[in-house]
Formats: C-alpha cells, structure tokens, sequence
C-alpha cells in the first residue's frame, strides 16, 4: 500500500477554516491516508480487519462486506481530493497532541453512513519519502530548468544584440524586448517567494 502511496500526487483539500496537502490509496485489503498541513504530518494505515471492526462501531445498522465498504469510502475520498466533492457528503477534522481525526458523514443504500479516519503523527522516514524526498528533488529539478532558461536567454540576448550591430531592426516594433537582467529576475522571484511563504 505504501508504495502505491508513493505514486499518487499531493492534493490540496479544505475541512472546515483549515487547508491540508492530503493523498489516499485504497484497496480491497485496507488503505492508507497521509494528510499535512505542512507543520505537522499525519497518517493512518488500516487493514481489512481494522476496517470491518470500526465500521460496525459506527455503522449498526449497515451490513455491508469489508471490501465494499473500503470501495464507498474511495469514492467519497477520491472526488473529495480531485476537488468534485459529493454534495451529500460532510467531512470535518478535529486536532489534538495525539494525532487528528477526520470524521465523515454521508449515506449508503439509503442509511446513514460515518467514518472516523484515525490519524497518527507519521515516522520520520515516512515524511522524508513522501514530503521531503520528492520536495528537494523537485526543487533541484528547477533550479536547473531555471540555469537552462537563463543561459538560453542570455544567448538570445547576445544572438539579437548581434543582428542590431549588423544593421537589422525589427519590421514589427511591438516585439522589442528589454535585454534579460538575470539579477533583477532573481531578486524579484525570491521577493514573490518569500511574499508567498508569508
């Protein structure tokens, strides 16, 4: 299960006044939840067993076999984070030095339908594999991206600044361009990052 987790994306999703990153894998043998609000991360992995015990807890009335109820809760879970949530359906999330709970309310077969997701502060190595990993990565990914764009504008700069020197001008003024300044860009990307963080 956790390895698939690794494949799917970070999405954001609101409860309430409060935004987390969340992703969620399911299948007929349990799921696994992963959900940060980039403070604290948390996590619940639960097995086949574990789901049918809690569901008839919170669910007396419904009799319903293990895996469909595990496909009940994918289909509330996954609109939810591909941001096509069901209409009919409630989500809230609760806070505590324990861990966070995340409690849903919806309906099956015409009855009530609750879940209680029991989360847990995750393990360090989980945050590094599935947060921090992927986030440096990603982050020398542009870093590099951004050195190839500067330099091929640089060029290009150098390239255009050659054909004026020759004597060519420009038969559509409106595509004059100001030469790059790789030092007033760094600046202001760093000013719209740091803006953003705040």
């Amino acid at each position: 299960l956790e390895s698939s987790l690794l494949i799917q994306p970070w999405t954001s999703v609101r409860f309430g006044e409060s935004t987390f990153l969340a992703k969620v894998c399911f299948r007929d043998t349990g799921y696994i939840l992963l959900i940060s609000d980039l403070s604290s991360v948390w996590y619940e992995n639960a097995d086949a067993e574990a789901v049918g015990q809690r569901s008839k807890e919170l669910n007396k009335r419904l009799t319903v076999h293990v895996s469909s109820f595990l496909n009940r809760l994918c289909n509330l879970m996954c609109p939810l984070l591909a941001g096509q949530p069901d209409a009919a359906t409630t989500f809230s999330c609760h806070r505590s030095s324990s861990g966070l709970s995340l409690h849903v309310k919806s309906e099956l077969s015409g009855l009530p339908f609750y879940w209680d997701f029991h989360c847990c502060p995750a393990p360090v190595e989980m945050v590094s594999r599935h947060l921090v990993r992927p986030l440096i990565q990603m982050n020398l990914a542009l870093q590099c991206q951004v050195q190839e764009l500067t330099s091929l504008l640089l060029q290009k700069d150098a390239e255009i600044e050659d054909y004026r020197e020759s004597g060519a001008t420009l038969s559509r003024d409106r595509l004059r361009t100001e030469p790059f300044q790789k030092e007033m860009f760094l600046q202001n990307f760093m000013a719209e990052v740091r803006s953003g963080a705040s």
